[in-house]
């Protein structure tokens, strides 16, 4: 586990801990580590979870389905993401499933450790508890803002707070997204091809720059005023 410490200490969950102090948690949690072929399953959509997922290595997607046999991607993981924590805690089905985009390796640690310190008491559990309530958090808020952006009506509004986001939270008008073009249109909820079409439009206004996964916003202030039409 040693290897993995750096990535631990920059997650939302471990976010802190010295390398000593994660090695007495990994003594107290005594994770299982598992791997992943492209395509296999790290959740399923309608069981139950009572263990916390951080993925280590490779890349996942949470993905729900739609009442038309569809799917929707709602987030994709990458290393240092932590996954199931929202719903160990209680025994409610999870609503959606978790695919592998490549090979994967991911730690799962049983909910109850976390939410029962042992009996030596460490400090890091402490600091523990209070980064996984502030990773809840930042889930619920997360969430609010996917749902504020698929209730916009036009693709285009869509798509400016998209990228205002993201340039917001890179602090830089140039930035790259994680997401391919096919993985943005599910994110948006939209048509690869609808997407592409509105990107070229807005290349062509001049309002933004694209490279691949990478965006500069060259007129933010018509961003803005398209994304609160």
């Amino acid at each position: 586990m040693e290897e993995y410490y750096p990535l631990l200490a920059a997650t939302s969950l471990f976010a802190g801990l010295s390398p000593p102090g994660l090695a007495r948690l990994m003594d107290c949690f005594a994770p299982n580590l598992h791997r992943f072929e492209k395509g296999e399953v790290l959740l399923l959509a309608g069981f139950e979870t009572r263990e916390v997922g951080v993925l280590l290595e490779g890349a996942a997607t949470a993905v729900k389905t739609t009442p038309d046999g569809g799917s929707v991607a709602i987030t994709d993981l990458v290393p240092g993401s932590v996954f199931g924590d929202v719903l160990a805690g209680c025994a409610v089905k999870s609503p959606v499933t978790i695919l592998a985009r490549t090979a994967c390796r991911a730690m799962f640690i049983p909910c109850q450790k976390l939410l029962c310190p042992c009996a030596a008491l460490h400090p890091e559990h402490t600091l523990l508890m209070q980064n996984l309530v502030r990773t809840i958090s930042e889930k619920y808020f997360a969430l609010s803002r996917r749902v504020d952006l698929l209730i916009l009506k036009s693709l285009r509004a869509k798509l400016c707070a998209f990228l205002l986001g993201q340039a917001a939270a890179a602090g830089a008008d140039t930035f790259s997204v994680p997401l391919s073009r096919a993985g943005l249109a599910e994110y948006l909820n939209c048509e690869r091809s609808a997407l592409c079409r509105e990107l070229s439009r807005m290349r062509a206004e001049g309002l933004l720059e694209t490279y691949k996964n990478s965006f500069k916003l060259l007129d933010k202030a018509a961003l803005q005023r398209q994304y609160e039409r």
